[in-house]
Parts: structure tokens; sequence; C-alpha cells
């Protein structure tokens, strides 16, 4: 091809089939990049280059992955999955016009999430529920709303970073509260929250990291005390959203990775006034910040001007009240989440001998993790599935929408966190990869 035979940029747009405003930008960046080819001495083809922008434009469309790394809440791949029933809430509230801020009793307006609200509250025991996009989102409201302008007392060894080096004292920045330091790193004692003239204190879960050894923190019972004591609201971001320590929901004793994970019901009778916590992590549904506790501060939390801007939208609203009802009728078992995580080792090697037959892997033991910040350092005996040798063949797997882990040199799939319906589509393609 010559620089006189480029085609024009609508022309190869048509080609591609592609018409609209992608098409043309892409159409564009090819026969740019053909030309300079060609101005270079080299041989080049604007509809292959074309053709290769828009597979990779393609390969970053939101699409469903299929998750073997063993992470049960891996950020990355979405976190939480949801529940049939949470989807298919989502779903029908989608397809037409809701009721999100409509009430069909008095015939007018409603309130955004009151149902939501009202249920998350009543699984715990709160007096009162609200709902926003997220956890860092129920943060910033929480602390605009009842502490700013005014002083918040936090541990120093609180003050998390939670990923994409967002850290907590930018958050409190932000919402107009001043941070007040109390403590060290590692010993934070209840004397230490004494000081000052505090418009709330506030203690952070650090579900992403845990200290060990020489450390003492403040109790959730001791702050609660002393925040009554002076006459200030405890607010308490638990972060992953267990909502109860005993795991009611689950038939036999709370597993042992959970650690000393608090559970929500609990910090509010340990004396929080408020806790905050995330829907898409141990609650098992949605992308959510979720604040119970007192009416009067989840009152000044709904009316602050920040609460439209961090407001969830129907389908996570529809989403999480599934979720919720889930836990409400007894039968949180069942949510993607806990099935995963709770499935029987034995249950596993079988599913994982099976899909391996025929093929070099092997199956060994191994651990999950739960993720995303979530009960730091516990792990989950599981039985994996091994390569040695082919940690290469993660790209093809990602490729055919696998997702595995490397380990070592060798090639790791944890079909813990795959749904089982999925078996046939992960043995398909590793038989092929290894064949």
């Amino acid at each position: 091809m010559e620089l006189r035979d480029l085609p024009k940029v609508d022309e190869l747009a048509v080609r591609l089939g592609r018409p609209g405003p992608l098409g043309m930008e892409v159409a564009r960046n090819a026969i740019d990049q053909a030309r300079e080819l060609l101005k270079s001495g080299e041989d080049a083809d604007p509809v292959l280059i074309a053709t290769e922008i828009l597979d990779g434009i393609d390969r970053h469309r939101p699409r469903r992955l299929i998750n073997a790394t063993g992470v049960l809440l891996h950020t990355n791949l979405g976190r939480a999955p949801w529940s049939a029933k949470a989807a298919s809430h989502a779903a029908d509230v989608s397809a037409g016009y809701t009721n999100l801020e409509f009430d069909v009793d008095a015939g007018g307006r409603g309130g955004r999430g009151a149902f939501v609200g009202r249920l998350a509250a009543a699984l715990v025991g709160a007096e009162s529920g609200l709902v926003v996009n997220n956890n860092a989102a129920a943060l910033l409201l929480a602390l605009a709303a009842i502490a700013a302008p005014g002083e918040v007392l936090v541990s120093r060894g609180e003050l998390i970073e939670i990923g994409g080096s967002f850290r907590l004292p930018d958050l409190m920045a932000a919402s107009g509260a001043r941070l007040v330091e109390v403590g060290t790193t590692n010993k934070t004692h209840l004397d230490d929250y004494r000081k000052g003239e505090p418009a709330a204190i506030l203690k952070v879960h650090p579900s992403n990291y845990r200290i060990e050894g020489f450390a003492v923190e403040a109790g959730y019972d001791e702050l609660g005390a002393l925040a009554a004591e002076r006459g200030v609201p405890f607010i308490a971001d638990v972060g992953s959203g267990l909502l109860d320590t005993r795991t009611p929901w689950l038939d036999g004793p709370p597993p042992t990775w959970l650690g000393t994970e608090p559970g929500v019901r609990q910090t509010l009778e340990a004396g929080a006034d408020i806790v905050l916590y995330s829907g898409d992590k141990l609650l098992g549904g949605p992308q959510a910040g979720i604040a119970v506790g007192r009416t009067d501060l989840i009152e000044r939390m709904r009316r602050h001007p920040l609460a439209r801007a961090l407001r969830c939208d129907g389908a996570t609203m529809a989403a999480l009240g599934g979720t919720l009802e889930t836990y409400a009728d007894g039968s949180a078992a069942q949510l993607p989440f806990w099935a995963m995580a709770t499935m029987a080792s034995d249950e596993l090697a079988a599913r994982s001998r099976d899909v391996i037959a025929g093929t070099a892997a092997v199956v060994v033991d191994g651990e999950s993790i739960p993720g995303a910040g979530s009960v730091p350092g516990e792990t989950i005996p599981s039985p994996v599935i091994a390569v040695a040798g082919r940690a290469g063949e993660w790209d093809e797997l990602v490729r055919r929408g696998i997702v595995g882990r490397r380990d070592q040199g060798s090639l790791i799939l944890d079909l813990r966190t795959v749904d089982p319906a999925d078996d046939r589509t992960v043995q398909t393609a590793l038989a092929e990869i290894l064949d």
C-alpha cells in the first residue's frame, strides 16, 4: 500500500461496520498510524490496524468473568457476586418505572431507600438506617453531618489507607471535620480519648491489615461508655458488613476464619451510636454504604446536602433489598459469598478432580482468602488445581474469560470461587491450553 491508497476516515469506519463516533475515531487513529508506517518505509494495512484497536476496546467492555483466584471478594473482579434474587430485583426495577421515591400509600413523593434502610436497621436491632453508594461515602456523610466542623478523635493505629492512595485523613478533611490523632500506632488506651473537646469519637476497623504483638486498643464497649459520658456520638466504621458474629444464617458455629471480625449488631450493642459498613463484602450484596443507628443522627445524615450527591440508584437499592431480605427470611447461607466460603473441602476436591480429568494438572492443598480488606490474615483451607511449570498459560486463560493465579511457576485454579455451573467451561479451557 502507498500513501495515496489510504482510505478516507468515513469509508474505513463503514468498512469496519462502525460508522458511528467510536468507529470514526478508531478509523482516524488507524489511518494516522498507517501513514506513519508508510512514511518510514514499512508496509501497513489500516483495516488490520483498526481491527486490532477495536478488539482492544471490546476486551475492556464490562463482561462476565470466571473467578478462579480463590479470592472470594476480589475487588478487581467486582467483589461479591449477587444472588439470583438480588439480580432479579435489580432487573425488574431497571426494566421500567419504579417506586424509587414514590409512596404508594400516600400517592405522592416518598423517601429514597426508605424500605432498604428500615430493613437494614431491623436486621441488627438499630433504630434507623440509611444507604449511600459506598462505605467511604457513608463515613464522609457521617462526619460531615454529625461532627463537622468540630474535632473527631481517632487512634493513630486506625488512620487507614484503603487502596488507590485513598486515605482516611484526606476523607476527614473533605468532610470538614478536624482530625485529632490519639495514642500511637500500636497502643491507644481509653484515656487517650479523654483529650480535647471532640464533636465525635471515631473507631475504624483496620480491615486490610492487623497489628499484633505489643499492641493495645480501646474496645467498642469502652468507647461507647466514654462517648456517652462525654455526651458525644460514637461512630464505628466496621467496614466488612458482618451483620452478626454468631452467623445465625449458617448451620453450626461461626467459621473460624472470621476471626475477631466485628459484627454490626454487636458493635451497636457495645454502645456505638452509628455503625457504618459495606454492602459488597461479607454482606454479599451490591456496592453500597450502609449506616445504622440512632434515629436523630441518621436523620441528620439524611438531610445533609451530601446525601443527595452520594445516593444510590434504583437498581442498587433493589439488589440490596433482595440481599437483606435473604437474611430476613433466614436463607443467607445461599448467598453466593456464603455458599462459596462454606463449601466443604471434599466437595471442592471432587469438583477439581472432574475438571482436571485427562490433563497433567493435579489437585493439591491450598488456601482461599476472603479478600476485599476483610478479616485480614485469615485463610480458608481449600483444595486447588495446580499445573506445574505452566504459569505462562495464565494469560491465555484470561483471554478466555477465566482468571486464576500464578504461584512459583505453577498455574493455580481454585474452584471455591467458581460457580459449579461454570466447571465445564473451566474444564474445556484447561484441556485445550494443556493439549
